[in-house]
């Protein structure tokens, strides 16, 4: 008997493959899987590692001398008002229940209340360090740090909602589907540490950021670069060890039964990358049950450093652990390590701005303080760039009467360690707090910024997609280089 196939352009019916030869084929495929095993095992062969040449992970050179190695980025999605934290405007309060004068440019605003009465800041304000920064009494342990910060009073985006800022924060783009910042650093930089994922991502609950994964995905670049999420609890990742009636030996050698199908499926599918992807993943699986569970292990910090970073207190134990995580995983290679603070947008203060940001800088102000102080006495904040703000900032004027709305306009985030000056200020906004006026810095500009820390130059960090040279930057940006003094 034969097995038969149409050909549907000509009507006539032709033989494919006979059934000998169907199961030749099959047989003779898995006889050689077996055979490749063994002859692996008998020359002492190893498998295929991140940092081996032609690895789309094996560490690259940066195009020049490099101020920071890793990224730690801060997010605290949902919007953190400026005006409560690092940007006090004494003329919002002195015109408190007033309309925003004619004089200041108006904007648009995501529920449309441009003409609403002005909130005043209930916050207290000090000048902290020898710099004399100034931090309301909301952020009093991130104020301790800010002769390390560098605070960029003058960004601005162009997302009006959670969304599209979320995506332009993390992509660089309004519209879903471009590479996240992460993916293109792992991209241009590779790994340092072949048994550990190259960009890790943690989010402190149950709730999903918005847009989910494409926030640390690859867009169109390769799948092999997307982020690993991981979680905050005492088991971070999930089936990392086998059964223990399972050995080494009978691991690698299913792993290699795995890997040999995957290729043979892959060969005649070079355009679905998510199987290289795959493939690849299986194999740092592999390579983590060896290094990962003593990255992850917290009992092995000292009680004074778990306290450090608020890890004795409910309220900010949860980002504790991922800050103080996060300083293990960049302390073993990690490149790229983004911590979600409010995931599901829990910074939204639309209403009740008072109970709101007062819980939620309660909840990250001793860690990400924590996290700086521990980089720093480790010696590691010179190569750690770490990174803090969300998506954009919070209008002056007030929605249902105690609350602020999105403001993308002008707003305020800050970067410390990895080669920046620390206690400086950078651009400012106008009187309102609305718009930046000075030393502007879009989010290209931020992004662009941190490539150059990174030893990057944005404008050579390159994918061609379609025919087109694609950057993180989307072809636009900056780098502030006056950021490292």
């Amino acid at each position: 008997m034969k097995l038969m196939a149409k050909n549907t352009f000509c009507g006539r019916v032709t033989p494919a493959f006979s059934r000998r030869e169907m199961l030749l084929q099959g047989g003779a495929g898995f006889g050689a899987l077996a055979l490749s095993y063994l002859l692996r095992n008998e020359s002492g062969a190893q498998p295929p590692v991140a940092n081996a040449p032609g690895s789309p992970l094996r560490a690259r050179t940066a195009h020049f001398a490099a101020k920071a190695k890793n990224v730690i980025f801060c997010f605290m999605e949902g919007g953190p008002s400026s005006l409560d934290t690092f940007d006090p405007k004494p003329l919002v309060n002195r015109l408190a229940g007033q309309r925003i004068p004619d004089s200041f440019r108006p904007v648009i605003t995501p529920m449309g209340e441009f003409y609403s009465p002005i909130l005043p800041s209930r916050r207290r304000w000090a000048r902290h360090g020898q710099s004399g920064l100034w931090v309301s009494d909301w952020l009093p342990n991130i104020a301790t740090c800010v002769d390390d910060i560098a605070v960029i009073h003058s960004c601005w985006a162009n997302g009006l909602n959670h969304s599209n800022g979320v995506s332009q924060m993390n992509t660089g783009s309004i519209v879903g589907g471009r590479p996240s910042l992460g993916a293109w650093v792992t991209y241009g930089l590779g790994t340092e540490n072949e048994n550990l994922p190259a960009f890790v991502v943690m989010q402190d609950n149950a709730a999903s950021v918005n847009n989910g994964a494409r926030n640390w995905g690859t867009g169109f670049m390769p799948a092999v670069y997307q982020g690993t999420r991981i979680n905050p609890t005492t088991e971070p990742i999930n089936h990392l060890n086998p059964p223990a009636s399972i050995s080494p030996e009978q691991q690698r050698g299913r792993l290699d039964l795995l890997d040999a199908l995957n290729r043979e499926h892959a060969s005649t599918r070079p355009e679905q990358n998510e199987l290289d992807a795959r493939i690849n993943s299986y194999e740092l699986a592999y390579r983590m049950q060896a290094q990962a569970p003593e990255a992850v292990d917290l009992a092995q910090e000292t009680q004074e450093t778990q306290n450090l970073y608020g890890m004795n207190d409910p309220l900010t134990a949860t980002y504790g652990r991922m800050c103080l995580l996060g300083r293990r995983l960049v302390e073993r290679g990690v490149r790229f390590v983004q911590l979600f603070h409010g995931s599901g947008s829990k910074w939204d203060a639309h209403r009740n701005i008072e109970t709101n940001h007062a819980t939620n800088c309660r909840g990250s102000d001793k860690p990400v303080a924590g996290l700086l102080k521990d980089l720093k006495r480790r010696g590691l904040l010179d190569s750690t760039l770490v990174i803090w703000g969300g998506e954009f900032g919070r209008t002056p004027q007030s929605e249902a009467g105690d609350g602020r709305d999105h403001n993308p306009y002008g707003f305020t985030m800050w970067m410390a360690g990895g080669g920046v000056q620390g206690g400086q200020t950078i651009g400012s906004t106008d009187d309102m707090g609305l718009h930046a006026v000075e030393d502007r810095m879009h989010v290209h500009d931020l992004h662009a910024t941190i490539l150059y820390l990174l030893g990057l130059d944005h404008t050579r960090v390159i994918y061609r997609h379609q025919g087109r040279p694609e950057r993180a930057t989307v072809n636009e940006g900056e780098a502030y280089t006056r950021i490292i003094g």
